[in-house]
């Protein structure tokens, strides 16, 4: 994609638009004759407004100044058609993951183009933003824009396709009408077998190991979580649903302590934690995979080694020094264990997919020896393979006695794995089922606020 787009230039072959062969050797030549690209990781400039990303080099003059009136008219123009009204003034650090991602997606709807590339464009979308969104595909389809969309949500393919083509290792193994295929045939084309998520089999539940009670969370006048509480066991496998904005990555960065509590409490192993700083929770047992790969999860200026021992660095010091051995050791030994597909340790993390990037995340977090896994959205924009591999793992370490909490936006997700779950709705817990009571209808109906009692 960074090739069509103008990004990287091709070893060999060739690039037609419309039968004529072109060379782009910028992505400004590549907007020039029309074909744009919504990346997979986010390309925003927190500090600026909506409206200054979106038109961020591209900007709108008059009498050589820029028309900020006209771009802010444009802005809500093009937010409208996405059926998502921010305001074009606010700074866009300020908005949550979901409409940083709706923003990215307006980028590349402000100037008219043939081509339009779209790289994971839902990964931080719900529902109802989704299907948003498609209205806008299908709209540009119709008016004579191709569109190349790449996803690992496979229904979205089959829901939005015309073709789909498979590429695995670098190399098209695969390609059919959309409408001659399922998402098996897809799975197995990707991965060269079948995949499930899991067995779906329960988890042997120990002691509790963490409890929060009338936990609340409240930021800018409002509160983001309120009046939380639950307990999960050692080995046991919690998940979160919710809608975009219900309260669920709030609530696993406060149990970290990257977040302020307003009020509540929190044990963890026995012990109260709410008032505990990150590392010192991190000491106790209780580590966040965040939600955000990019921002908050890798260090893309270090390499892969560096990354996966960044947070367990002081156990394998001594006198203030690293233990060069026995880092190398540990660092490789965690990379095996999860597979990550890279050639060195000292490899640039960047240069991994998004897939073996989250396998790097998660394998700090464990490195750290937790009790308590905090797991936001950990298949966010990786393929089914290594999601299947995540997925496992999580398995296997709740048999090994690990509590894991999960969010997901996936309800088949949770349904696979969790042995327990919970539904967010405004930052309140509106329903409680177990393995036995979860389904998707009934997490649809308590995520919109439509159940106010715990149904065990």
């Amino acid at each position: 994609m960074k090739i069509l787009a103008g990004i990287e230039t091709p070893s060999a072959g060739r690039l037609l638009v419309e039968g004529r062969e072109i060379r782009l050797r910028s992505s400004q030549e590549a907007a020039a004759r029309g074909i744009g690209i919504v990346h997979q990781e986010l390309n925003l400039c927190p500090n600026l407004s909506v409206r200054e990303n979106i038109f961020l080099g591209r900007e709108r003059t008059k009498r050589r100044l820029i028309d900020a009136s006209r771009e802010e008219a444009l802005t809500r123009e093009i937010l409208g058609r996405l059926e998502h009204p921010i305001d074009p003034r606010t700074p866009t650090g300020e908005l949550p993951l979901g409409q940083q991602q709706i923003v990215e997606i307006a980028k590349a709807l402000v100037d008219d183009v043939r081509v339009l590339i779209m790289d994971e464009p839902t990964s931080a979308l719900g529902g109802s933003e989704v299907d948003a969104l498609f209205r806008v595909v299908r709209d540009l389809a119709a008016r004579g824009v191709g569109i190349v969309y790449i996803s690992h949500r496979l229904e979205e393919l089959l829901a939005i396709g015309d073709v789909v083509t498979v590429l695995r290792d670098g190399r098209v193994v695969a390609e059919a009408a959309a409408r001659e295929v399922d998402a098996g045939w897809i799975v197995e084309r990707m991965v060269g077998r079948s995949s499930r998520l899991s067995d779906a089999s329960a988890h042997v539940a120990g002691d509790e190991i963490l409890r929060v009670e009338s936990l609340t969370v409240a930021e800018g006048g409002r509160a983001r979580v309120r009046e939380a509480s639950f307990s999960v066991r050692a080995g046991e496998i919690l998940g979160i649903y919710g809608l975009a904005g219900a309260g669920r990555s709030e609530l696993l960065e406060a149990l970290a302590g990257a977040r302020p509590v307003s009020a509540g409490r929190i044990w963890l192993a026995g012990e109260r934690a709410e008032r505990r700083t990150v590392g010192q929770r991190i000491a106790r047992g209780m580590m966040l995979v965040p939600e955000d790969r990019q921002r908050a999860g890798i260090v893309p200026t270090l390499s892969v080694d560096h990354n996966l021992g960044l947070a367990s660095v002081h156990r394998r010091a001594s006198a203030g020094r690293i233990r060069a051995v026995e880092d190398r050791r540990a660092v490789g030994a965690e990379i095996e264990r999860l597979h990550v597909k890279t050639p060195s340790l000292g490899h640039p993390i960047t240069a991994l997919s998004g897939g073996n990037q989250q396998k790097v995340v998660i394998g700090r977090a464990l490195l750290t020896r937790p009790r308590v896994l905090l797991l936001d959205e950990p298949a966010r924009g990786i393929d089914v393979a290594a999601k299947a591999e995540i997925f496992g793992l999580m398995s296997a370490l709740a048999r090994d006695g690990l509590a894991i909490v999960f969010v997901s936006s996936e309800v088949k997700e949770l349904l696979a794995l969790s042995d327990r779950i919970l539904v967010l709705s405004k930052g309140e817990i509106t329903a409680e089922f177990t393995r036995a009571t979860a389904s998707t209808d009934a997490l649809l109906a308590a995520s919109a606020g439509g159940i106010h009692a715990l149904a065990h």
